[in-house]
């Protein structure tokens, strides 16, 4: 649907934040689905065992992948195993990235916060810069202005979002930041979002991240290999089409600058083996309402609370038959969006959100 739309700022930070607050979009209150507080309060329930149970399966993973790749190097017979193994680098670490961050996966802090630098490393963030980036989208979720990580800002750049598959625009910020936070800067769209008390975190991390880099170079010079290289470094790029693939399908296409998930997020029903390196994040409706239920129970939850939210997807097929097109139109209809409609009798908020949502509902 197009409503008029006019060029937008979409600068963090920018005229359009401003805007934002305005309207009442900054720090408000969402709608959030009918849960029974027992029922809520079960969901809610984090477990050591079961994400120690699914880190030990991710990790051996790597073990067998990566050493059967070892073996056959050499050979043709070492690019599947270097494929998998480059997913599991490069697009599996995008979920424990999230959840850890989110301190859901395990019960135990450490544990997340073990998981989260190694994952923020494997999918090229700096772990305190992406954690204040990603409290920020739960907070204003797709508003113009304030949230750092809108996957497609109108009109697309259907370039950018070709060669994010490969990661290459996700190397291009992760370097220039690197380089910008070792040097002991940091940036006016970032200083809107993290805290001064933060920097010196934010520089140290970079530092340990180049360092860690210039380990790996060293060790392939001294072998004489560029083996080191697809272990560390090119999983990040060939291994991130998944992620990206999984991405789009959380609120690319849909509208902004609404005080409803259920309008500008998707769930997406997905096979076993791409929930488990997924982490049941295709549940994003259900995670953005109630970001504390832990990845396991997000299923769950999406039964207590599915009759009050949109259809969802029947896999990557149906979820890109909208999304494909929506971005194409975009490019020359920024103002159009693809409407998520509610099912007959679903609760609505008690104030209609700014924006496009009266459009949208």
């Amino acid at each position: 649907m197009a409503d008029g739309f006019a060029p937008r700022d979409y600068t963090v930070g920018g005229p359009s934040a401003q805007t934002a607050l305005e309207r009442g979009l900054v720090n408000a209150a969402w709608y959030r689905s009918p849960v029974p507080r027992v029922r809520l309060k079960q969901l809610l329930k984090r477990s050591n065992g079961r994400a120690l149970r699914d880190t030990a399966i991710w990790l051996a993973l790597f073990l067998v992948t990566g050493g059967a790749g070892a073996a056959l190097w050499g050979s043709w017979w070492a690019v599947p195993f270097f494929a998998a193994y480059g997913v599991l680098w490069g697009s599996s670490s995008d979920s424990r990235w999230h959840e850890c961050g989110h301190y859901t996966a395990f019960e135990t802090r450490w544990m997340n916060d073990l998981v989260y630098h190694l994952a923020s490393f494997m999918i090229l963030r700096e772990p305190t810069v992406w954690r204040r980036s990603h409290q920020r989208h739960h907070t204003d979720t797709i508003i113009v202005g304030r949230d750092p990580e809108l996957p497609a800002p109108r009109p697309p750049n259907l370039r950018t979002v070709a060669l994010s598959f490969l990661g290459l625009p996700q190397l291009r910020v992760y370097v220039r930041r690197l380089a910008r936070h070792a040097a002991g800067r940091i940036g006016p769209e970032e200083r809107s979002f993290i805290p001064e008390e933060d920097f010196a975190k934010v520089h140290w991390e970079a530092r340990a991240h180049i360092a860690a880099y210039l380990g790996v170079a060293a060790l392939a010079a001294a072998t004489e290999s560029a083996l080191p290289f697809l272990y560390v470094g090119l999983p990040s790029l060939y291994g991130a089409w998944l992620y990206v693939l999984t991405g789009l399908t959380q609120h690319a296409g849909l509208a902004e600058d609404v005080l409803d998930h259920r309008l500008n997020t998707r769930t997406v029903y997905m096979n076993p083996v791409v929930r488990f390196l997924y982490w049941n994040m295709n549940y994003h409706v259900e995670h953005h309402m109630f970001p504390m239920v832990p990845f396991h129970a997000l299923p769950a939850l999406h039964e207590e609370m599915k009759s009050d939210t949109p259809r969802p997807y029947e896999g990557f097929l149906e979820a890109y038959r909208e999304i494909a097109p929506t971005l194409i139109r975009q490019v020359r209809e920024p103002g159009y969006f693809a409407v998520r409609k509610l099912p007959e009798g679903a609760g609505r908020p008690e104030a209609a959100p700014a924006g496009e949502a009266t459009a949208a509902q």
